[in-house]
C-alpha cells in the first residue's frame, strides 16, 4: 500500500513533462489536416476546402522536390559519416595520451562547440571563409587568389558537413571514450606480453572492443538521414547556393511562412515526418539485432 502511495510522487513529476507534450507536440498534430486542404487563412483549417492528396500529387510535379531531397539526404548522409569516423579517429589518437592534464585540456576544448548555438557558430564561420577573411588572407599569403566561398554552390555542403563536424565531433567523442575505458586492461597486458605492438594492440584490441558502440550509432544515425540540420544550414546558406545547400526543411520554411503556401508546405513536411518515422523505427530494429540495443 505504502508503495502504491510512493509511486504517485513519480506519477505527478512526470506530470509537467506529459503537458509539455500534449502542447507542443500531440496538440499541433491536428494542423497536418491542411496538407489534405486547399487552406486559407480567413477560413481556417476546419473551414477551408479539403482536397485530398491533390498537395502531394502536385509537390511530385515540381522541379525543386527531387533537388532539396537530394541534398538533404546527400548532406545528412555526409554529416553520419563523418560523424562516425573523425571523433572514432580523435578518440583514439587521444586514448594514446599519456599525459592526463594535456587529454582533459584537449578533450574540453574540443567539445565547448557542442555548448554553442549555429547563430554563433554560423557567424565565426562566415567571417572565418569570408572574402576578405583570414582563410583567404592566408590564402593570398602563399600566391593563391581568394574565393568566394559560400558562394560557391559546389562547395556549400562540404562546409556545412565540415563545421557540423567541428561542433559535434567533441561530444561524439565522449561517447568513444567511454567505451574505450570499458575495454579491461588485463587484455592490453596480455598483447603486450606476447610481443605486440601498439598498433597491433590497437588493432586487435582497441577497435574490437569498440566495435558494438560504432555500430549503434552507424544505426542510430540512419534515423537522421531527413534531418539535415535545418539551424545551420539557415545560418549559411544564401540564395546563390539554393540547388545544393535548400534542403527539406529550408523550402518548408520559404514555401509556407515567406510564400505563405501553407498547404504545400505542409504536405512535404509530413511526407519528411512520415518517412522519418520509418527510418527510425527500422534503426532501432537494426540496432536491437545489430547492436543489441533496446529501449523497451
Amino acid at each position: 500500500m505504502h508503495s502504491k502511495r510512493f509511486a504517485k510522487h513519480y506519477y505527478f513529476m512526470l506530470l509537467p513533462g506529459f503537458v509539455w507534450l500534449g502542447i507542443f507536440s500531440i496538440f499541433p498534430m491536428f494542423g497536418i489536416i491542411i496538407a489534405f486542404e486547399q487552406f486559407s487563412p480567413v477560413k481556417g483549417m476546419l473551414g477551408s476546402e479539403w482536397v485530398g492528396l491533390e498537395n502531394f500529387r502536385y509537390m511530385f510535379t515540381l522541379s525543386d522536390t527531387a533537388s532539396i531531397f537530394f541534398n538533404t539526404i546527400f548532406i545528412a548522409v555526409m554529416k553520419i559519416i563523418a560523424n562516425l569516423i573523425v571523433p572514432l579517429v580523435f578518440a583514439l589518437l587521444l586514448n594514446e595520451l599519456r599525459l592526463a592534464v594535456l587529454k582533459k585540456w584537449v578533450q574540453t576544448i574540443v567539445y565547448l562547440p557542442h555548448f554553442l548555438s549555429w547563430v554563433i557558430l554560423g557567424g565565426i564561420v562566415l567571417d572565418l571563409f569570408a572574402f576578405d577573411g583570414p582563410i583567404n588572407e592566408l590564402m593570398k599569403f602563399f600566391g593563391l587568389h581568394a574565393h568566394n566561398f559560400f558562394a560557391n554552390a559546389t562547395l556549400f555542403p562540404f562546409l556545412a558537413v565540415g563545421s557540423d563536424v567541428w561542433k559535434e565531433f567533441g561530444f561524439n567523442m565522449i561517447i568513444y571514450l567511454a567505451a574505450l575505458t570499458g575495454i579491461n586492461p588485463a587484455l592490453y597486458e596480455a598483447a603486450g606480453m606476447d610481443g605486440a605492438s601498439r598498433m597491433r594492440r590497437l588493432w586487435h584490441v582497441t577497435l574490437p572492443g569498440i566495435r558494438t558502440t560504432a555500430a549503434l550509432l552507424a544505426v542510430l544515425g540512419l534515423g537522421n538521414v531527413l534531418n539535415a540540420g535545418f539551424d545551420q544550414i539557415f545560418n549559411l546558406y544564401n540564395p546563390l547556393v539554393y540547388s545544393s545547400g535548400d534542403i527539406i526543411d529550408t523550402w518548408v520554411y520559404r514555401t509556407g511562412l515567406m510564400d505563405m503556401q501553407y498547404e504545400l508546405a505542409t504536405a512535404v513536411g509530413l511526407l519528411k515526418s512520415v518517412v522519418g518515422f520509418v527510418l527510425i523505427a527500422l534503426s532501432y530494429v537494426a540496432a536491437s539485432k545489430w547492436a543489441n540495443y533496446r529501449i523497451f
